[in-house]
Parts: C-alpha cells; structure tokens; sequence
C-alpha cells in the first residue's frame, strides 16, 4: 500500500530545522504485514529527544530511516501467527520489541530483549525484515516502530492493546514519556511513601517522573532544570521545590535543604553534568537512577570509593525497568483515577507536515510533548 512518512536521510541538520528541512514527508511503499506483524493505522505520535538525537546525531542510525517511535493507533490488519488482535483494536506501540524467549526476557526483562536490541541496532523489525521502501530502496525502521507515518507495519511483539474508548492522543504518550520516566521511579528506583526524590531533567520523561513520584507519595519532589519556564510547569504540576542546575553550588543546595542529599535522585537529561549533579545530590545509601540514552561517546568520571564508602548504588533504567503490557494499563488506570495526569504533558499538536518546525520547538525547549495528529 502507499502511505506517507517523515524520512530522515541525513544526519546531524544544522538549525533551524524548518529550514534545513531533515525530515522529508513522502509518499512511500508499505508491504503487507508478515509473519507475527501488525498493520496499524497511526492515530498520534509524540516528538522525543530519542528522535531529535538521531536527527542531531548523538545516536546513529542507518540511513534513510523511517523516525517516531511513541505513538498509538487503531489495528487494521494482522498477518499470520497474530490471534490476539483484530482489526479496530486500539495499541499503544513500544519502542523494545519482546520476543519473549530469550534469557532476559524470560527473566521478566522485556527492555533488555536481545533480538529486539539487535534488531533496534539493525533498523529491522523483530523478525529482521524492512516493510518500508521509497522508490525501490529500503527505508529502515526507527526501533521497530517508525511512527512518524499514516501507518506503519510493526511486529506483534511491539504493540500493547488498550481500552478501546481511552483517548489515543494520550495514549501514544504512555508509549515513551509515561512508560520511561514513571518506571525509573516505581520499578528501578521503587520509591516508597515518605522518601524524598530529585528529577534532574525536565522534557517529557522527567516531568513524567515528578508525576511519579508524587503518585507514589514521596514526601519531597525536587525538580531540577536549566529551563526557567519547564521548573515553573514542574511546579504547576506538584513538585515541592525546583532548582536552576546553572545557579553557584546547586548540588549543595539541594543538600542542604535535604538534610544530606535525596534517597533517590532520577536524571533523564542525557548529558553528562545532569548525571554529575544527581549523583552528587544523592544521600548516602541513597541512589542514583539514569533512564536517558547520552550520546556513545560520552564518559562519566567517577570516584568508585563513594560507592563502596557511601553505600551509593548507580542504576540505568531502560523503558521503565518494567514490563510495557503490564505497566502501560497500570499507569492509563491511575491516569483514569485522577492521579496521574498526563494530559497536562501535551503542550502542543499538530499534522505530520509541520515536523521539522515541531522539532525546532523541542530543541529550543519550547514543547514539553508536542503530538503530531495523522489525518491520512
């Protein structure tokens, strides 16, 4: 079938993007799903760092690819092997594809799949084919999902079904912001009523791990930022204090004011001072968590005797550290319930033609999640 598609061909773009254009929206050649795979009509996909790095080039991909990777939409077709989807059925698309036999998976570990991650790497779905082509050439696929399209082929093992009345423009958030930022809080760091948390970061993750952290009833929310303008939203959305990183001696504020350093501190900034920071604000016996993806190249010093001689633990986070089908309706039920308000985390949409100048608005801090709405 034809459909159309945001296609990076290049990377890094130079600024600004609405000039520089690196996304181009195309038509191009979809195939019939196959074996274990799904055809999904997309409803709404969410801009994320995780596309912006690969269009900056902090994470190289194969090119041209097809980018997006947080969204929702309603199934249209299924190929063979798939028996629990039928078309009109509604998913939330996840950016690890489990395959549910391997020895991380069997673990209870879908984020740490290993034939997901290789297929990831490769630009392949899980089966190891491509579905995508522009003119006879193959397009890969941006972590399984290539979102950024009126449709898109994904395997089975990517997608998460959803009630079929929840709203699919906050949907396609619990694919990505929700299912990362509140899992480094509730599974990796697993937070306890009464504890005290710092968020360094505040994008869509971070601010998903301030509503977190408040859902799990931390005594004290810190949010730390460079951006004046996303600290006063983590205010407006509950976070009992917020810092600007650039201020003399921040960690030492926040130390102060915690008596010694938080019990857990979260970073999903992805550059190496917000790690600095949060390991330092961090208490003894406390820990410190990092569920963003920094570019490959860059290093974080650290003194291994603080470890030992504090008790610190330093933990990575991966799509939440939990499992996305489980997790996922957890979290739209706490949505549901009033006690974990999404919504207010879309700060803008738009159509899928105005991609380059949504994504200058994310680089510029402009957005929080800005949702691309298809209409094709």
């Amino acid at each position: 079938m034809k459909t159309r598609a945001a296609i990076l061909s290049a990377f890094p773009a130079p600024r600004p993007y609405a000039a520089s254009r690196p996304l181009t929206v195309e038509t191009v050649d979809l195939d019939d799903p196959g074996e274990g795979e799904v055809l999904v009509k997309i409803a709404a996909a969410g801009l994320c760092h995780s596309d912006l790095s690969v269009i900056n080039g902090d994470r190289p991909r194969p090119m041209p690819m097809a980018l997006g990777h947080e969204a929702s939409g309603i199934v249209e077709r299924v190929g063979p092997g798939v028996g629990d989807l039928v078309p009109g059925d509604q998913v939330v698309m996840v950016f690890v594809p489990s395959c549910g036999t391997c020895d991380c998976c069997a673990e209870g570990r879908p984020a740490l799949c290993e034939p997901g991650a290789a297929a990831n790497t490769a630009g392949t779905l899980l089966g190891g084919g491509h579905r995508i082509h522009r003119d006879g050439e193959t397009v890969y696929h941006h972590v399984g999902v290539s979102a950024f399209a009126e449709h898109a082929v994904v395997s089975r093992r990517s997608l998460v079904k959803i009630a079929p009345d929840f709203p699919l423009d906050m949907a396609a958030l619990f694919g990505c912001a929700v299912l990362t930022g509140m899992g480094a809080v509730v599974n990796t760091a697993a937070i306890r009523a009464g504890e005290t948390v710092a968020v360094v970061g505040l994008g869509g993750v971070g601010l998903s791990a301030v509503l977190g952290a408040l859902a799990a009833g931390a005594a004290e929310v810190i949010a730390v930022d460079v951006n004046p303008d996303k600290l006063a939203f983590a205010e407006r959305l509950g976070a009992t204090a917020v810092y600007d990183s650039r201020e003399a001696d921040t960690a030492g504020a926040i130390r102060e004011a915690t008596r010694g350093g938080v019990d857990a501190a979260i970073e999903t900034a992805g550059v190496m001072p917000a790690l600095s920071l949060a390991f330092d604000i961090t208490r003894r016996g406390g820990q410190t968590v990092t569920a963003s993806l920094a570019n490959p190249e860059h290093t974080f010093a650290l003194h291994p005797v603080r470890l030992v001689g504090e008790e610190r633990t330093l933990r990575g986070s991966y799509l939440g550290g939990g499992v996305p089908a489980r997790d996922i309706r957890r979290y739209m039920d706490l949505f549901e319930r009033g006690r974990l308000p999404v919504d207010k985390l879309q700060t803008s949409a738009g159509p899928l033609d105005d991609i380059n100048a949504a994504f200058d608005a994310l680089a510029d801090g402009k957005t929080i999640r800005h949702v691309l709405r298809m209409t094709g």
